[in-house]
């Protein structure tokens, strides 16, 4: 008897704290408004929509000792997500994100407390290496230090795919860019990565092109209004984005990239993994939550027919 496959996803998890409000914001002030709080960071949301994907999930990042890491771990056991191997930190802070937006909803101005993802060391990642390289593949964000991005590129042998989060955080990816099967970045990401400026269809494939050339397997150049670019060594193809109601797109990127993974759990090729990437993407943008409970590889399937 062999164990079922899993993903591991090591990255950030974040409480999110937001705030809104009902009129102007007037600063050094008590404003009135609507604060909400809710569960967050890349990783885990990569984690939770693989879990209602149906995949097992073992995630891998840094908690503190308090009410936001029992809220993490209460939310992992519903979704039968796998903490165990995590971190505990125990003077630590579980990372938290707060933002305040106006009464239009604009961000005025945001916080955000990470330095507990400083412990997930190139030094505890190798504790964790059995349980890395018996996953089926390992999705990493640019949430973790570039040292620990590094690591993983040249000690992980199960295949790596990646998040690069944001512009700012991408460049910690450029030396392990060979070493990486999948990564899914996009316009600005891409440029950064490949050296390659967009700035239309052609430099689209200039850049996929010279991201393959590094040593990737798999690109999946997002390109939001404009559907996503998705490329191997074999094939380009540039797919538009599904019919959907947009509610909220935060987690669409998240949703695609869980999509993804399932797909090559599955042995799906390069087109129909960014077909059902659309289709997740396209069912989370229909939820006020970052993440849509009403995702499903049967809801997959069906936005793609």
């Amino acid at each position: 008897m062999t164990a079922s496959p899993y993903i591991a996803v090591v990255g950030g998890v974040n409480i999110d704290i937001g705030g809104r409000s009902d009129a102007p914001l007037v600063a050094g002030d008590s404003n009135p408004g609507r604060i909400r709080s809710s569960l967050g960071g890349v990783g885990r949301n990569i984690a939770h929509n693989l879990a209602l994907l149906g995949a097992k999930v073992k995630l891998i990042t840094a908690l503190g000792a308090d009410d936001g890491a029992k809220r993490i771990e209460a939310s992992c056991a519903d979704l039968g997500i796998d903490l165990t191997d995590s971190l505990y930190v125990p003077d630590g802070a579980t990372s938290t994100y707060l933002f305040l937006a106006d009464s239009n909803g604009d961000m005025a101005l945001a916080m955000n407390d990470m330095a507990i993802y400083e412990h997930l060391t190139p030094a505890f990642l190798e504790t964790k290496l059995i349980t890395l390289n018996a996953a089926a593949l390992v999705v990493l964000d640019t949430n973790l230090s570039a040292e620990s991005i590094r690591y993983l590129g040249e000690h992980c042998t199960a295949p790596l795919f990646a998040d690069p989060v944001s512009a700012a955080k991408a460049g910690k990816l450029e030396p392990v860019l060979g070493r990486l099967h999948t990564l899914k970045p996009n316009r600005m990401e891409a440029e950064l990565l490949s050296g390659v400026t967009v700035t239309d269809e052609a430099g689209l494939y200039r850049a996929a092109d010279t991201l393959l050339a590094a040593g990737l397997q798999r690109v999946f150049l997002s390109l939001g209004a404009d559907g996503v670019l998705a490329a191997d060594h074999e094939r380009k193809v540039h797919l538009h984005n599904l019919p959907a109601r947009m509610v909220n797109t935060t987690g669409c990127g998240d949703a695609f990239m869980a999509a993804v993974a399932r797909a090559f759990l599955d042995g799906a090729d390069l087109e129909t993994a960014a077909k059902r990437g659309l289709a997740a993407s396209a069912i989370a943008m229909e939820s006020a939550d970052t993440i849509n409970p009403a995702m499903s590889l049967t809801a997959v399937a069906e936005r793609i027919q």
